[in-house]
């Protein structure tokens, strides 16, 4: 079974930067926008995982994550558990949700409840959620390190694959993107190159609003894909 740092093809001994500019090579390839596969993208994104965690060439590689291990925090003399305290989430916290899904209820980016009905929906992980961007990610790369296989194509600015909607917080895009101004106006920026401020609700996958649809590329494989 290939090792993390096979995976991500990079040396054991290959230093931070050069894992990180590994993955996000890794990421692109295997992202089912670019003719890769969900299985493929979800291995990048353990393997990195695994190495962020202290994984050492010569640990064994595990068929999957083990889940809710029953000898976790066990004393080994008196049998006792400690409870684990979770680690503190690392950066500015975002939620999300599926704009597809938000139009199959019938919500509008402008309903002043839209995140209330969606965390009461009973919504998918990947239709609806939160997770943290870290420094030096953008709002695309964070949701792949979570598993997401949100839609993209250029990864630079030049089309609207990518974009979301910010319902609130603050997001500022740098100045060379193609988005005309009346629609950053309204609050869409594009995933691939922005971050968050601060904390944010955000609807992804608003490629077809109206205006959005106009500046996309060719239609990729992402219709098909899934993060199941």
């Amino acid at each position: 079974m290939a090792s993390p740092y096979e995976i991500l093809g990079v040396d054991p001994d290959a230093d931070e930067a050069e894992i990180v500019d590994a993955y996000r090579e890794r990421v692109k390839e295997t992202h089912p926008d670019q003719g890769g596969s969900t299985e493929a993208f979800l291995a990048v994104k353990t393997a990195f995982e695994r190495i962020e965690n202290g994984w050492e060439p010569g640990d064994a590689v595990p068929e999957d994550d083990i889940a809710g291990d029953p000898d976790a925090g066990t004393d080994a003399a008196d049998g006792t558990t400690e409870p684990e305290q979770p680690p503190e989430p690392e950066g500015v916290k975002v939620e999300y949700l599926n704009y597809e899904v938000m139009a199959d209820r019938l919500w509008e980016l402008t309903d002043d409840d839209l995140f209330e009905k969606a965390a009461d929906g009973g919504l998918a992980p990947e239709d609806y959620g939160e997770f943290y961007v870290r420094d030096s990610e953008s709002l695309l790369e964070a949701a792949e390190r979570q598993g997401y296989a949100w839609p993209f194509a250029c990864r630079g600015g030049a089309c609207t694959n990518c974009a979301v909607a910010v319902v609130e917080g603050e997001m500022p895009s740098p100045s060379s993107h193609i988005l005309p101004k009346e629609l950053h106006d309204r609050g869409i920026r594009l995933s691939c190159i922005v971050a968050p401020e601060t904390d944010a609700k955000i609807v992804y996958n608003v490629k077809h609003l109206p205006a959005v649809q106009d500046l996309l590329l060719p239609a990729s494989r992402f219709e098909a894909s899934s993060t199941d």
